[in-house]
């Protein structure tokens, strides 16, 4: 019974974690689904200072808003979207709504990880864990931030610059496009964590520096699989735009680690000569 019951104590803190972390993702994407920013402009020292309110809109929401922003910060001129279905606008909106709560999300969810982690750690986790988190969830948001905002446009526009060269209309389902952005950009989120892992991994005792060195083959084969399972095209393009950062984030990770098994390694200093002794 004593094990039952601490299976259960650990199961029943599971659901109370997953529960909270539920409500705070369940409130942002209500929140992107059913209300606008509005703009408005605040006097303030002489000068106007430009701020937004939130105001209930279920249909020019904060996703149509951001609809709105991708389409003309990411798509080349002269590309025309279709909604080819009758639902994909309401589809759009809905993955936006969850892509925007998972980025403004994260911290809240590495902390309830970390949470219920640490009574289960070592002193040394511990601290691993705290040295981590942030540098993680800070990753996570410029990786999806730079995929967002450079390398997804930087895509786009590559990938059209074909389609004109053929000739070819430059039209896009809406639900495609909106999927490749968000899929794209959230990929680049999750290959920023890379170093991270490596360095925890290495700093735990899991794997040491050497073995990252030693199969550096290995994980550029894992790369180019990864880029070719989280790109929604088959032009192989997209996969080496994603594997080429991935992989130099490997080495990245990988010479962190191998950084600090030296200083570990390291011999101590020797103790300094107490003036006047003797």
């Amino acid at each position: 019974m004593g094990d039952l019951d601490r299976i259960l104590s650990v199961l029943q803190e599971v659901r109370r974690r997953v529960v909270r972390i539920g409500i705070v993702l369940a409130g942002i994407f209500g929140f992107v689904l059913f209300f606008q920013l509005r703009p408005i402009d605040v006097p303030f020292l002489g000068f106007s200072l430009p701020l937004a309110y939130p105001w209930p809109n279920p249909f020019v929401n904060l996703a149509a808003q951001l609809f709105r922003l991708m389409t003309a910060w990411m798509l080349p001129p002269g590309v025309t979207l279709l909604n080819v279905g009758v639902g994909d606008s309401i589809l759009v909106q809905m993955e936006i709504g969850i892509l925007v709560a998972l980025v403004f999300g994260m911290p809240w969810i590495v902390h309830e990880v970390g949470a219920f982690l640490v009574p289960a750690l070592r002193r040394n986790e511990r601290l691993l864990l705290r040295q981590v988190g942030i540098p993680a969830t800070a990753l996570f948001a410029i990786g999806t931030t730079a995929g967002f905002v450079w390398l997804t446009p930087f895509t786009f526009r590559l990938l059209f610059f074909y389609v004109g060269a053929d000739g070819l209309p430059l039209t896009m389902g809406v639900q495609d496009f909106v999927t490749f952005a968000l899929l794209y950009s959230l990929a680049f989120g999750v290959v920023f964590e890379l170093p991270v892992f490596i360095y925890a991994l290495t700093r735990l005792g899991v794997v040491k520096a050497a073995t990252w060195q030693k199969h550096w083959r290995g994980a550029v084969l894992g790369a180019l699989i990864f880029g070719m399972i989280v790109t929604p095209d088959n032009s192989g393009i997209t996969m080496l735009i994603i594997a080429t950062p991935m992989i130099a984030l490997y080495f990245g990770g990988a010479y962190f680690a191998r950084r600090w098994e030296r200083r570990r390694d390291a011999p101590p200093p020797p103790p300094r000569a107490v003036a006047g002794a003797g």
